[in-house]
């Protein structure tokens, strides 16, 4: 049976709960992320069963660097999205409004996922087909799930993403005005979220993209790396090279020496993970030991060799390294 669509009446209309807009859904009209539309007092997922991408990509590339590292995870997405990110590099399909895709039936996606261990949703923003995911994931209990998200899911979503093992969550300001103008959502809720995925235990890894002049303040990123702290200072934070795309490209791309001072503060805020990402520097690639300081995971690019990690631990000095492994 699929999963039902999230949603309540309210009076005329549907409110949505999927994610925080919450948006309020007249007949025949869809919510922000072009979608969800309400037809004739039934909330539908447009998209559920069709896929813009398809792919099978490394891990790494989600970015998890954490999570099951050197193995290929089945990904897929859909179009559209519940934020309006100027400088969106998959603005093609995230703010394309025709329903456009191919074909993949939950039962279809989990033939096509079984050589793999695990499935990313991804591309887009998964929030949005959470009910398609949640449907593929009944399929293939044995296997790991992971959302490539905004965070900007409602508490409903969360709840509903039981399946969800493991998530990237995008955290691209500290500054609210930031996501007000850049994103069209708030800062609050994907706070908030890093926080209740973390006390679910679920496995969470951060990105930022790194946009010259917008969020790469010294004080901006002493805000985010001081948060992530808070939380846990063994949760990875991916520190990403922004490059010309959509509604950005007025803006340069992201220096080397930008994103080598956003890593420092992370780890002098005790970061023990800091990565970088868009660089072809590989030094900043490799997973050290906090205590030792050896290199355990090395990376070229997508090739990665688990050098010092056994079970779980440093094969050197015994340290618990905190992922999930196998």
């Amino acid at each position: 049976m699929p999963t039902p669509i999230l949603f309540k009446p309210e009076n005329s209309k549907l409110r949505c709960l999927a994610c925080h807009h919450k948006c309020l859904i007249a007949e025949g009209k869809r919510g922000i992320c072009g979608v969800r539309e309400n037809q004739q007092g039934e909330l539908k997922l447009l998209v559920h069963s069709k896929v813009v991408a398809k792919h099978i990509d490394p891990i790494e590339k989600k970015p998890l660097y954490h999570f099951l590292p050197g193995t290929e995870i089945f990904s897929i997405g859909t179009v559209g999205c519940n934020f309006r990110c100027l400088n969106c590099q998959n603005w093609g399909i995230s703010q394309e409004r025709g329903i456009l895709g191919t074909p993949l039936s939950p039962e279809q996606a989990a033939q096509e996922a079984s050589p793999y261990p695990s499935l990313a949703y991804t591309y887009n923003e998964p929030t949005i087909f959470l009910e398609y995911a949640k449907d593929i994931a009944k399929l293939t209990p044995n296997k790991k799930h992971v959302f490539v998200t905004n965070g900007y899911f409602s508490d409903e979503a969360l709840k509903a993403m039981d399946f969800v093992d493991a998530l990237n969550i995008d955290l691209k300001s500290f500054n609210p005005q930031f996501y007000l103008k850049n994103c069209g959502a708030k800062l609050q809720p994907v706070l908030d979220n890093v926080k209740k995925c973390k006390a679910l235990g679920k496995w969470v890894e951060i990105t930022t993209l790194l946009i010259p002049g917008e969020n790469d303040s010294e004080e901006e990123l002493r805000e985010i790396a001081g948060f992530l702290a808070s939380i846990d200072k063994e949760m990875p934070w991916h520190i990403s090279g922004f490059h010309p795309d959509f509604k950005m490209q007025d803006k340069h791309s992201t220096s080397f020496a930008s994103l080598k001072r956003a890593h420092d503060i992370g780890k002098e805020a005790g970061l023990a993970y800091v990565y970088l990402g868009n660089v072809l520097n590989e030094e900043y690639s490799n997973t050290c030991c906090p205590q030792c300081k050896r290199v355990l995971i090395r990376r070229k690019g997508y090739n990665v060799k688990v050098e010092g990690l056994v079970n779980g631990k440093c094969k050197y000095c015994g340290k618990e390294i905190k992922g999930v492994w196998g």
